[in-house]
């Protein structure tokens, strides 16, 4: 992108001296990250660790004077994001999370057409992913809670809570299972359905499948629908259907290209212009509150109304 990036940190300092040799040879590198706040050069932070430690480090770089992008997903317990939001807000600075699938072409471009009314009235969701997810066998994802409907699901749902802004749902059925023969230690498939007045969503992902990948991701509004097809999350085809005919819509750029690019842009922008970024914190709550919901209904075998859980639940092994 041409950014300016003037620091790295990471606690084994020679990571970030080989990442800055290979992108940044004019970085400086520290392996603590108050050294990285204290230099004069930093206007925005990046905030990539994981769950557990971030939220610290993110009141650490807001009380700096920092903006801020936070790694997703956002946080493990709601009553955690409002002081931040509203420190934040104190501080006249931007806190955006890293929903970069938010700029993945196919996800903006259908939001975009719902946003634009192309398809009427959103009614239905249906979302269908199978892929091979054995790359996250002996990595710390082994212990990552609630794997594929938590940590991978996150995306779907921020997605589905931009498709419904000012809509509610009035529950969340969920259920996880394990693929016969998969490797991980974690649940490979999991199942969501959220139902509201006039909307359904319905969602399967299979993290289990590494002889044939599959994504498909259907919208039904009260004036059209749009599809978007692919065989995995880089190489979609996205076509909408009206009543007077179809068309397919050219997409540019990929996920892991252009979805961070965008999660990062649309923050220098935000900075630029004055004003919050659309992926700011409290702007990525309401996903948070979906999933939430969804991983205590895969626990409790029931469906749960979403806002109702306000953190993470520990997972319980299915049967």
């Amino acid at each position: 992108m041409g950014l300016e990036v003037v620091a790295l940190c990471n606690r084994d300092v020679s990571k970030a001296d080989a990442r800055a040799a290979q992108f940044y040879p004019k970085a400086q590198t520290f392996s603590r990250h108050e050294d990285l706040l204290a230099h004069a050069d930093v206007e925005v932070v990046d905030v990539a660790t994981h769950p557990a430690e971030r939220l610290r480090l993110i009141r650490e770089a807001l009380l700096s004077g920092r903006h801020v992008l936070s790694q997703k997903p956002f946080a493990l317990d709601l009553d955690e994001v409002q002081p931040l939001v509203r420190l934040a807000a104190e501080r006249g600075l931007c806190l955006a999370v890293n929903q970069n699938g938010r700029w993945a072409p196919h996800l903006g471009a259908m939001r975009s057409l719902v946003e634009s009314g192309v398809i009427g009235e959103l009614r239905e969701v249906e979302v269908s992913i199978r892929w091979d997810h054995s790359w996250t066998v002996g990595t710390s994802f082994d212990r990552t809670p609630f794997l594929v409907l938590f940590d991978f699901g996150i995306h779907w749902f921020d997605f589905v809570a931009t498709l419904t802004e000012g809509r509610e749902f009035a529950d969340v059925r969920a259920e996880v299972g394990i693929s016969p023969g998969q490797r991980s230690p974690q649940p490979m498939i999991a199942a969501v359905e959220l139902s509201g007045p006039g909307l359904s969503v319905r969602m399967r992902f299979d993290g289990d499948s590494p002889h044939l990948q599959r994504d498909i991701t259907f919208l039904k509004g009260s004036e059209g629908a749009v599809v978007s097809e692919g065989p995995d999350l880089l190489n979609q085809r996205v076509r909408v259907c009206r009543s007077e005919g179809s068309a397919e819509v050219l997409l540019d750029g990929d996920w892991f290209t252009t979805g961070f690019e965008g999660a990062m842009a649309e923050l220098l922008c935000a900075v630029r212009d004055g004003r919050q970024p659309s992926h700011s914190a409290q702007r990525c709550v309401g996903g948070l509150e979906l999933a939430f919901a969804a991983c205590e209904s895969a626990n409790l075998g029931e469906p749960v109304r979403p806002g109702a859980v306000r953190s993470l639940p520990a997972p319980r092994r299915p049967s």
